[in-house]
């Protein structure tokens, strides 16, 4: 399965055509695909009508630097902003956690969107891509923040995606650009990077994004496509049953296996369910390598559709949005900016 992205704020008529394929399971929305809530709700409804078959609809809204929709929106803190909080006061810094994942994925769920991509559970150790959208260096300390995130997900109605399995925090490289590998062997990465990952699967989370990262002492490929990454350790001894999800293979280290086609049937072959092709110059190329494929089920996202959730004016009246702006943000005032 495949989930795409599209050039706009409005779908455009071959992006109907794509959502017409069987292998299309959702659309994942950025930046470019935002001008303010109302259009992102109808833009999200105008997916649905023009699919034969549920989408889910996706976005990546971590907060800090990774936040999509900003005008109208909380503006959310990176997760590393946590923290120096915790390492004064663990509770405190847990419980704010909690609240900043019920309150992304609130605002998330108003829109009628299904899914943010969070959180982010790798280590803050200086990668260039992952910065402060990791919590804290301490492996313990990141998986006691995974369990309230996800807790904090759970309850607004969102299924939670830990990323980037099976850890991007302790190489320097950014995946984006370049190819990163990490020399350590299996039992170092359980003693460090896999914790919160554990953590996170003990919680109850729902799907898992993989990581474009080499660890040559464990596999030759990288983890996303590594048959021993996803079925021997992430299924067979973590016992993961959710989602698995590439992570998108336009970026530059996923090219080690070879053109769009190549890259889609290497993810797939070694156990993701699902592909990730965000830019809309790679759809096209990656639903023809879809179509020489056994057909494929959507069934299995089914656990991943939102669930429940208030329209964006009940959500801003509500006693719980004020609380969690004012413990998260310190503001209890609603979000200005576009409706």
């Amino acid at each position: 399965m495949l989930v795409i992205g599209i050039e706009s704020t409005e779908l455009l008529a071959h992006e109907r055509e794509w959502l017409q394929h069987d292998a299309v399971a959702g659309v994942i929305l950025f930046t470019r695909n935002f001008a303010s809530r109302q259009q992102v709700i109808d833009l999200t409804a105008s997916i649905r009508d023009a699919a034969p078959r549920p989408q889910l609809v996706c976005v990546d809204q971590e907060g800090g630097r990774v936040q999509r929709f900003r005008d109208g929106f909380s503006e959310l803190p990176p997760l590393a902003s946590f923290g120096p909080t915790y390492d004064v006061d663990p509770d405190r810094a847990l419980a704010l956690a909690g609240e900043h994942a019920w309150l992304m994925a609130s605002e998330i769920r108003a829109l009628g969107i299904d899914l943010s991509f969070a959180p982010v559970v790798d280590l803050h150790r200086g990668n260039r891509a992952i910065g402060d959208r990791a919590f804290h260096e301490d492996p313990a300390v990141v998986a006691a923040f995974t369990r309230a995130y996800v807790h904090g997900m759970h309850a607004a109605g969102m299924a939670a995606t830990l990323k980037h399995f099976p850890g991007h925090g302790s190489v320097l490289e950014d995946t984006h650009f370049d190819d990163a590998v990490d020399p350590r062997p299996l039992e170092a990465l359980r003693e460090a990077d896999l914790m919160p990952f554990v953590a996170g699967i003990e919680a109850g989370a729902d799907a898992m994004m993989l990581a474009h990262v080499r660890y040559p002492a464990v596999a030759p490929e990288p983890a996303g496509y590594s048959p021993r990454w996803i079925r021997g350790i992430l299924r067979e001894e973590m016992g993961f049953r959710g989602v698995v999800f590439s992570d998108d293979i336009g970026m530059a280290a996923a090219e080690s296996a070879g053109g769009l086609a190549a890259r889609v049937d290497a993810h797939l072959d070694a156990g993701c369910d699902v592909v990730l092709a965000c830019a809309p110059a790679i759809v096209a190329e990656s639903l023809e390598a879809m179509a020489r494929r056994p057909a494929s089920s959507t069934v299995a996202l089914s656990g991943l559709m939102g669930r429940g959730g208030l329209g964006w004016d009940a959500l801003l009246a509500d006693v719980r949005h004020r609380q969690a702006r004012r413990d998260v943000l310190g503001d209890d005032s609603t979000p200005t900016g576009v409706a």
